[in-house]
Order: structure tokens, then C-alpha cells, then sequence
């Protein structure tokens, strides 16, 4: 059995999540990645340990979209890690048109809530008693409306931009129930927003007008930060159930992601969603 500690995170193979898999062997971690692509995944595992000799990646599939590929990939990884030390649940996207997943949810609102959401209950049992689990969020989410009812609802009028705002709105309201619920348990969990980074989550026209405001995108190694802040900073380790920014600087959230009810019936649906008994969510 590995001796360092554990790292299990979720989409690696570009931007921030590449970044922060290197940057976590680096510091001695024992790095897990979960990947929808195994062999761009496998590609990275070993470019990490060849640019960093000594250190450990493996490489679980994981398709966050499909519940019955999170089930399994989180029996592996339990299998592998009887513990693990810290969560980041890093993958998001953005679908330019309307989609289901193949459990007949909307797909953006599947991939960046539901797999996430149940991953990380899967995954509690094994987590150490001074464990943190990092959810990469962001600022889009004041934006987001929270309509339970509409979500899965094929008549609903589709918007890439709103159905990623909500997403990015159940990461927090997530992260603060999940908060309340592990209150006084030495696990640490927070969100944050991780800047406007150049990566392939930006849209087409954005791209394309890149060079006229660049200096307002960061780096895959700026965005970063502040997920690399919460998750291997001391200090972070006493942050709970708090939103960062791009600075690692804890700010309010949307309004809508602080209310307890929301959160509550957020978190319920999801349980029913994902098949999760409600006492575990």
C-alpha cells in the first residue's frame, strides 16, 4: 500500500486539471485521475512521472455524464485507495445545444453536477479524517436560476450560457451543503472560481477575439491557484464551506447559493437523480 497520501481528481487532460495533476506529484502526492479519454489520460500519467521521477499517477475511467460509469469508477478507485486525501472535482463542460445524458439528463447539468455529486458521495467512506474536497466552481454562477422542475424538461428554452450558469450554481450550493453536513468531522470543503482561463471550455467567438482583451485570461497555471491553494496550502486546511476567487480570496456567494433550503432540496433531488439513498447525500 502507498505510503503518500492520495489525490483523486477529475478531468486532467487539459488546462487547469493538467496543471494541477502536475503540480500535486510534485509535492508527493499520489495522483488518481479520472478521465472519460484513458489514452490521453495514460499519456499524461506518464509524461507526469517521467518529468517528475519518483512519482506515482494512475489513470480510473470516468465518464461523469453516464451515473453507471461514476459507480464503477468509484468502486476502483476504492478498491485502489482505501484512503484518500484530498477531492477535486475539476470537469466541467459546456454543451452548445440541448442533450441528455445517457440517464436522460441535461447533459451540462449532468456532467458538472450529477457525476460530481454522486463521485464524491461515493467516495466519503474513504476519505481521511483531515481530508479536503476542492470543487472547481465559478463566477457565472450569480447568474444561474435554480428551477428543479425545468432542468430535465425537453419544452424548456435551452441556453448554453444558463444551463452552464446552473451548473456552476449546484457546484456551490453543493459545496455549502456538503459543508454543513461534514461541520466538525476535520474534512475541509470549498469552491472557488478559478479566473477566466484560457482552455477549451471557452466559447468559439470568445476565442476568436482572444487578442483583443488578453490580459483579462489567465494561464492554465494562473487559474490554477487557488484550487492548488485549497488543496495543499496549511492554512486552507481550516477553510470551510467558503467560495474563492481567482486570488484565493474568500468572497460571498450568489445569494441563491447560500440559502440552506435550496441547498436542501438541491441536494435531495439529487440523491433521487442519482439513485443515492437520501441519508448518504
Amino acid at each position: 500500500m502507498s505510503e503518500r497520501p492520495t489525490a483523486v481528481i477529475t478531468g486532467t487532460t487539459h488546462g487547469i486539471g493538467t496543471v494541477t495533476s502536475y503540480a500535486l506529484a510534485r509535492a508527493g502526492y499520489r495522483v488518481v485521475m479520472l478521465c472519460r479519454n484513458v489514452a490521453a489520460a495514460t499519456a499524461l500519467a506518464q509524461d507526469i512521472m517521467r518529468q517528475e521521477p519518483g512519482s506515482q499517477v494512475e489513470v480510473v475511467h470516468c465518464d461523469l455524464a453516464d451515473l453507471s460509469s461514476v459507480r464503477t469508477a468509484a468502486s476502483e478507485v476504492r478498491v485502489r485507495c482505501p484512503q484518500i486525501d484530498r477531492l477535486i472535482n475539476n470537469a466541467g463542460i459546456v454543451s452548445t445545444r440541448h442533450r441528455r445524458s445517457v440517464d436522460g439528463h441535461e447533459l451540462t447539468f449532468a456532467t458538472n453536477h450529477l457525476g460530481p455529486f454522486l463521485l464524491t458521495r461515493l467516495l466519503l467512506p474513504a476519505l481521511s479524517p483531515a481530508a479536503r474536497i476542492i470543487n472547481v466552481a465559478s463566477r457565472v454562477h450569480y447568474r444561474g436560476r435554480m428551477d428543479l422542475d425545468s432542468i430535465d424538461d425537453p419544452r424548456a428554452r435551452y441556453s448554453s450560457v444558463a444551463a452552464y450558469s446552473r451548473s456552476k450554481l449546484a457546484n456551490v450550493l453543493d459545496t455549502f451543503a456538503l459543508a454543513r453536513r461534514l461541520a466538525g468531522s476535520g474534512i475541509a470543503v470549498n469552491c472557488l472560481h478559478p479566473g477566466v482561463v484560457a482552455t477549451n471550455l471557452l466559447p468559439g467567438w470568445l476565442n476568436r477575439i482572444r487578442p483583443l482583451f488578453k490580459r483579462l485570461i489567465l494561464t492554465a497555471e494562473q487559474g490554477a491557484r487557488t484550487t492548488l491553494y485549497l488543496a495543499l496550502d496549511p492554512a486552507a486546511g481550516s477553510l470551510q464551506g467558503e467560495y474563492l476567487d481567482e486570488y484565493q480570496r474568500v468572497q460571498s456567494a450568489a445569494a441563491a447559493a447560500r440559502d440552506p433550503s435550496l441547498q436542501d432540496e438541491l441536494m435531495a433531488r439529487s440523491a433521487r437523480w442519482t439513485g443515492l439513498d437520501q441519508a448518504s447525500a
